[in-house]
C-alpha cells in the first residue's frame, strides 16, 4: 500500500473534554496526528466529512460517507467512526465495490492516557493493506465481518453477533 485515504466522521476517537461545560464535544480528527507520531511509511490524506457522535449519524450521513469513499481514486480506505452505530455504517458501505474499507474507532478519546485509539488505528492500518476488497471493522484487536458483529454496550466491547 502506497496511499491510504482516511475518512473521518467524529465519534469518541475525536472527542475532547471541556471543563467549563463538563461534557464532551467532537474535536478535530486525531488520526493524522496518530499516524504522524507513529512515522508510517506510506502517504495518507485525511478527509473530515462529519464531526458527530455516531448516535446522531443519519441515513443521509451514511450516503455521504459512501459517496465520498466511492469518489476517491485510491483502493485502501480507513474510516474513523463512533462505535455505537459503526456496524450500521459498515453494512451501508458494503455497496462500495473495488475497495478495501476498514472502520475503526475508540472506546476512549484518543487524547486520553490509556485510550485504545492508537491500538485500534494500528490494527486498522494492518487490516486495510492485507485484506481483500470488502468492508471490515477492527476493534478490540480483532477484524470483524460487519454482518457478524455487534457492540456489547454493557461490556463496552465488540463481539460476535448471535444468530437470531
Amino acid at each position: 500500500m502506497q496511499h491510504l485515504t482516511i475518512v473521518t466522521t467524529g465519534g469518541t476517537i475525536d472527542k475532547v473534554y471541556f471543563d467549563d461545560k463538563s461534557d464532551y464535544k467532537i474535536g478535530s480528527p486525531q488520526i493524522g496526528e496518530i499516524l504522524g507520531h507513529l512515522g508510517v511509511a506510506f502517504e495518507f490524506d485525511v478527509i473530515p466529512i462529519l464531526r458527530k457522535d455516531s448516535l446522531h449519524i443519519t441515513d443521509e450521513d451514511r450516503a455521504l460517507i459512501r459517496s465520498t469513499i466511492e469518489a476517491q481514486p485510491h483502493r485502501h480506505v480507513l474510516v474513523t467512526h463512533g462505535t455505537d452505530t459503526m456496524v450500521e455504517t459498515a453494512r451501508e458501505l458494503a455497496q462500495v465495490k473495488g475497495k478495501v474499507i476498514v472502520l475503526t474507532g475508540a472506546l476512549n478519546p484518543a487524547r486520553f492516557q490509556g485510550s485504545d485509539a492508537v491500538f485500534n488505528v494500528g490494527c486498522a492500518v494492518a487490516a486495510v493493506q492485507t485484506l481483500p476488497d470488502g468492508v471490515y471493522i477492527t476493534m478490540n484487536g480483532r477484524v470483524w465481518d460487519p454482518a457478524k458483529v455487534r457492540k456489547n454496550r454493557a461490556e463496552n466491547r465488540f463481539e460476535e453477533a448471535k444468530p437470531s
